[in-house]
């Protein structure tokens, strides 16, 4: 029994919604970066299910799975770099606010 490619297409696209709304409605780096995973997982989700479907005819090389492995590495990357950059504006500013991190200057 196998997902059609239509329920899995309409999941991601409501992840990947969830995570724009995130995205704009939040002021809050950690839920920031919580909001960039939901739209990468989207992203990830997408590849997978059109790997889960043979190719069209003239379509060969690189699979979906490459692709998403691919993927995980530069969320997991993207996790480190923003949870150092939010620890280290709690420890400037104690908070993480959006609106804090706007009046820094160099």
């Amino acid at each position: 029994m196998s997902i059609p490619l239509v329920d899995l297409l309409g999941l991601s696209g409501g992840l990947f919604a969830l995570g724009v709304f995130g995205l704009l409605s939040r002021r809050n780096f950690i839920l920031l970066l919580v909001s960039v995973e939901v739209i990468m997982n989207a992203a990830i989700l997408n590849f997978l299910a059109f790997a889960y479907y043979p190719p069209a005819p003239g379509l060969g090389g690189i699979t979906g799975q490459s692709v998403a492995v691919v993927l995980v590495g530069l969320a997991a990357t993207e996790v480190a770099v923003g949870l150092a950059i939010v620890l280290a504006l709690n420890r400037l500013r104690g908070s993480v606010d959006v609106a804090e991190a706007i009046q820094l200057k160099l």
